[in-house]
Order: structure tokens, then sequence, then C-alpha cells
């Protein structure tokens, strides 16, 4: 691979107790690309995500072996800062969780946290991160109004903007369009693509067809395994293991 990978994986295996849900897995995710991988319920995939993260962590009786490189430092090192690796590996989830406070607070907060008091600056944060996520034209003059009241499509963007505003390197998004209408889902389809300047996006899509319309490139993983992976192109029109082509030809899965 010609583009410098952002992450690269080695030989990950993760276990729940005794249960293996990865397997030896490799993959080189590229650098301000989308790299979406599927696969069908069971397949690891929400692990690997919250792997990413170390938000596996957080999982009583979990435990992994191999590697997880971020520009060439393993993420599972003593000495990394765990709280800062979340910060540059940020994770929007399946299910939009605004906070219970208005819309600019939920933007705000993440910069508050990290010592940002200029009100300016806060102001100036909060509506570059509406912008990217594209939801500023919706709410620009409602940034006092509770996050509840918004859509379901409008929370998930409140909650990538949520996410930007803490200034990561790559965004981890699990199923972020599962349950929102194909409007909604068309929105943040198209704000990732142009995210992908500045970030490097890891999707787990929640149709092949999302992954076929976004990804770069994409990883078909089954049962912990990784099957096949490569450009999104290549491995839709020719791939080379016959359980990928079951899988986006719908026979299974």
């Amino acid at each position: 691979m010609t583009q410098k990978a952002k992450i690269d994986i080695k030989r990950l295996n993760f276990f729940f107790e005794q249960k293996q849900v990865i397997k030896e897995l490799n993959l080189e995710i590229p650098e301000n690309r989308i790299m979406g991988v599927f696969g069908p319920a069971g397949s690891g995939i929400t692990t690997l995500l919250r792997t990413l993260n170390r938000l596996s962590d957080l999982t009583t009786g979990a435990h992994q072996e191999g590697e997880i490189l971020l520009d060439g430092k393993n993420i599972f090192d003593t000495d990394v800062n765990v709280t800062e690796l979340r910060r540059r590996v940020g994770m929007v989830f399946d299910v939009p969780t605004p906070l219970p406070m208005s819309i600019f607070d939920n933007v705000a907060l993440g910069p508050r946290m990290g010592g940002m008091k200029s009100k300016t600056d806060l102001e100036e944060k909060v509506e570059t991160s509406l912008r990217m996520s594209a939801l500023w034209d919706d709410v620009k003059d409602r940034l006092d109004t509770p996050a509840a009241r918004l859509s379901g499509g409008q929370q998930q963007r409140l909650c990538i903007a949520r996410v930007l505003a803490l200034e990561p390197e790559v965004i981890l998004l699990d199923r972020p369009c599962s349950a929102l209408d194909p409007i909604s889902t068309a929105k943040i389809e198209e704000s990732l693509v142009q995210l992908k300047e500045q970030y490097t996006i890891v999707i787990a899509p929640h149709t092949v067809q999302q992954a076929g319309r976004i990804a770069d490139r994409v990883g078909f993983m089954l049962m912990g395994d990784l099957i096949e992976q490569g450009y999104t192109q290549e491995v839709f029109s020719f791939p080379k293991d016959k359980r990928t082509n079951d899988y986006l030809t719908g026979r299974f899965g």
C-alpha cells in the first residue's frame, strides 16, 4: 500500500473470557481515507472498533494479544495515556446519545473539559464542528435549545460534531445510520466523504451498499476472521473469496 497507514493492526486476537472473537487480524488503515469493515452480526466488528481506542478495556474479562500501531506507536504500551488516545481516536455509536443539555453545550463540553474558557473560542469551535458535521444550518438559530429536541438524524450529526470538537485524528463510527431515514443517512455520508480530507475514518456501515457508496477500502469479517480486504471497487467487483462473494450477493447474512 503506497498510502501511509494511520493505523497498522498486527496479529490482533481478542477474547471475552475464554471466547475468541477476533482471530489473528492484520489490517492497515490508510490515512485520510474511509475504511469500511462489514460482515454479519457476531463477526467481531464492533469489538474491533472498540479496541482501536481501547474502549474494550472497560469490558470485564476481556483481553487482547497483538499490536495496534497508531502513527507507529503501539496503543497497548504501558506509557500510553488512554484518555489522550480516546481524544485522538473518537467514537460515534449506532444510537445517538445527546447529553441532557443544550445543543451548544453538547459540543462545547469536550473543549471546556480540555481547558478552553474563552467564550469566543468556544463559539468558534462549536460553529466549526457543527459546520463540519453538516448540522450548522439546521441549528444555528437555536443553539440554546435542548439537544433532545433534535430529530434522530440531527442527533447523530450532533454526536459527530461532539467528537470533532475534540480535534481527533481518527473517527470510528459503529453503524451510525442504522436507525436513520435515507435523507439523514445521505447527509451523514456526504459529511464523512468531506471529513476524510482531514481525518482517517473507520466505519462499520449499516449496509453493504453504504460501504460501496463511501468507503475507499473495505474489509469483510466473518466470525472473527478478516476474510478479505482491499480497494472497495475491487472487492465488490472481483471478490477473491467465495464467502465474500456470497455475502455481497445476499446468499447469507
